[in-house]
């Protein structure tokens, strides 16, 4: 390992110059406290491209032929990705008993339910929003699809495996897992066969408008302690893009400690008996 003398400074400046890089790119805000965890998180990137210095991997960044697989690659390093599944209770029971029941009856006629899990991670949460619409009867003979994106190649990979290890159960009723898990060994289960194809996971990014729309129109948008790591300029793009692909009617759930205060005025907020949505109004 090098010295300490030898291992190159993440300076201000450069600090700086990448974080707005980073943030324009995905939305993800680094503040000042920060510039010690970025620039151990980049040494490896370094030396993996022979560069002597962040300046020269700020370049790099910017210029080079390989600059968007680089950033891509810096997702699986930046971001977190803690889930599991049945996460936020109180929540998947207003999507479950309230908000599926109303599109139920709302859209009985053309019988298609789309739904969008933005910053899916390894899936656990479009998995529980498919075994929630299967337990519910009414849809079985619905067009239903789910979407699971996200800017982190590796954890997308894991999600399309659909093998998950005792941590992601933790708030999981012991009959979902019976259910539609199957056992492969002491502590690992593989989500089955008719929820998996139920999902489809791929690679999006919620601030490109452009790579949005060409997922259509969206019945129901999970984006849950996404907002969190952006600041107030990433949070109004991200809310802006997620409005223009929600049919009107169509809902947007965000996390328990997320708002669209000073975010955007476009949505209601609609007070369920189980939790607070927001709802994208119906126009004419």
């Amino acid at each position: 390992m090098s010295k300490d003398s030898e291992v190159p400074e993440l300076s201000v400046e450069i600090f700086r110059l990448i974080r707005e890089l980073l943030k324009e790119y995905c939305g993800i805000f680094f503040d000042d406290s920060s510039r010690g965890l970025l620039q151990r998180r980049l040494l490896g990137r370094l030396k993996l491209h022979n560069l002597s210095s962040f300046s020269d991997y700020y370049r790099f960044l910017l210029f080079d032929k390989q600059r968007d697989e680089e950033l891509a690659a810096l997702m699986d390093i930046l971001t977190v990705n803690e889930t599991y599944f049945f996460r936020e209770k109180k929540q998947l029971l207003a999507f479950s008993e309230e908000i599926l029941s109303e599109i139920k009856e709302r859209k009985k006629n053309s019988r298609r339910l789309r739904i969008f899990s933005a910053g899916c991670s390894t899936g656990e949460e479009p998995y529980t929003l498919a075994i929630l619409i299967k337990e519910k009867n009414y849809f079985k003979d619905w067009q239903v699809e789910i979407i699971g994106g996200d800017i982190n190649r590796r954890v997308l990979q894991i999600a399309r495996n659909g093998v998950y290890r005792q941590n992601s159960f933790r708030a999981t009723d012991p009959y979902y897992i019976y259910k539609y898990f199957e056992p492969i060994d002491n502590d690992k289960y593989k989500i089955s066969e008719e929820i998996k194809k139920m999902v489809k996971f791929s690679y999006i990014n919620i601030l490109d408008p452009f790579k949005l729309r060409f997922l259509g129109m969206m019945d129901v948008v999970f984006c849950r302690n996404v907002f969190i790591y952006f600041d107030s300029e990433s949070k109004k793009k991200a809310a802006n893009n997620l409005y223009n692909i929600i049919r009107p009617g169509g809902y947007l759930l965000l996390g328990h400690a997320e708002s669209l205060i000073n975010v955007s005025t476009e949505f209601v907020l609609k007070h369920l008996k189980h939790d607070l949505v927001y709802q994208k109004p119906e126009r004419g």
